[in-house]
């Protein structure tokens, strides 16, 4: 294969989850499963949809993810960082098929953490002088790019035609603490307000801490208004947070432990971000590598928690829902499994289609199948929680 694979690509899927602890076995399934090929090409390495940001309007998705040349290493990552692009990938037909944007060529001009633009190209940030527009209007988004995956710092860029072009790059403060290194996680508020959920490092400057922060003019001031997690001998990063009523907000958080057990655990204000407590864990185990989580609050009112179990063995898509809110969450549903993904996979968003289908967006491999290609690729699941209710 020298094409680029755009479209969706029926499978036949065939789920098994009686090997799995808490799993859910649904007779079926099958024809409810639809997985795709977003994007692969052969030589390359894409992933880390999660790194970046979904956004969708009706039909119309936004998704970014990496792109570089494939390098075979003794590391998980089979992948050349000095030639990793930010890339987007676009659909006006809810995720049936995609076109693929360079993030530089609209805007994306500075150096950040896989996106290695030369020296002699790469903008530097500058501090944001004129206040975002408004940040209501249905074109605007916002994305936040890291430096590292420890202390930052950390720049953005936002737009006003649904991410075709990008204004920045901005560097974002580090609000008193040891540095900020954050991905995408965002709730637009009001026309000057906007809610930001934030990773930030630790006092030994590693990663990572949850943060809650909060602009009132147009970005030109940021506050932080309360810490989430506290700083334990692993690392809490990337979540996934909505605003559940006028006063509530829920966020869902990768969390490692010293012992490098990995989970999914939430927390849930009821004034507004000031204070949070702890909920029951979502996922008490993601296997080999963790992952981060991607919630969606769906149009029947329930939650919707994606998510990769990563394994040397086989990696599996996994989903979750919750009825009341985030304080209980099903058992675990298997998506996608047994098909070779090694756990150099996963990193998931997810949207919901007007049809009320989920699309669930990672990266993917077939590597521990002797027969398959080793390169990376962008995946969809493309399921209907219906199936669920």
């Amino acid at each position: 294969m020298k094409a680029i694979s755009v479209g969706i690509l029926l499978l036949g899927v065939m789920i098994s989850c009686s090997g799995y602890q808490g799993a859910r076995s649904d007779k079926g399934l099958a024809a409810d499963v639809r997985h795709g090929v977003l994007f692969y090409q052969e030589n390359r390495y894409a992933g880390w949809p999660a790194n970046n940001g979904i956004w969708n309007w009706d039909n119309e998705i936004l998704v970014g993810f990496v792109e570089a040349d494939h390098k075979t290493t003794d590391g998980l990552h089979t992948y050349d960082q000095s030639s990793a692009r930010h890339k987007y990938a676009r659909s006006t037909d809810g995720g049936e098929r995609w076109k693929i944007e360079d993030a530089f060529e609209q805007g994306q001009t500075a150096w950040g953490n896989d996106h290695s633009i030369p020296s002699d190209m790469a903008e530097e940030p500058k501090p944001l002088v004129t206040p975002m527009p408004d940040f209501t209007d249905p074109g605007f988004v916002i994305t936040f790019v890291r430096h590292n995956n420890n202390d930052g710092p950390t720049h953005f860029y936002y737009s006003m035609n649904r991410g075709k072009e990008w204004s920045g790059p901005y560097s974002f403060p580090d609000l008193g603490t040891p540095g900020i290194a954050s991905r995408t996680d965002y709730i637009v508020e009001n026309e000057r307000e906007l809610s930001l959920f934030l990773t930030t490092a630790k006092a030994d400057k590693k990663e990572g801490r949850v943060a809650f922060a909060r602009t009132t003019d147009g970005g030109l001031t940021w506050e932080l208004v309360s810490w989430i997690t506290e700083e334990h001998g692993g690392f809490d990063i990337m979540p996934s947070s909505l605003r559940l009523s006028e006063t509530e907000l829920l966020t869902v958080i990768r969390r490692r432990m010293a012992d490098r057990q990995d989970l999914l655990i939430a927390y849930r204000s009821t004034d507004n971000g000031k204070s949070w407590r702890p909920l029951k864990n979502p996922v008490n185990d993601t296997g080999n590598g963790g992952s981060p989580p991607a919630l969606v609050k769906l149009d029947d009112g329930r939650l919707a928690l994606g998510y990769i179990y990563r394994s040397v063995y086989g990696s599996r898509v996994c989903v979750r829902f919750s009825s009341d809110n985030g304080e209980s969450w099903s058992d675990e549903i298997v998506l996608r499994s047994g098909d070779g993904a090694n756990r150099d996979a996963g990193y998931p968003r997810m949207v919901q289609r007007p049809d009320g289908k989920l699309v669930l967006i990672y990266y993917w491999n077939n590597a521990n199948d002797k027969d398959a290609t080793p390169y990376r690729y962008i995946a969809t699941t493309i399921f209907d929680p219906d199936h669920w209710r």
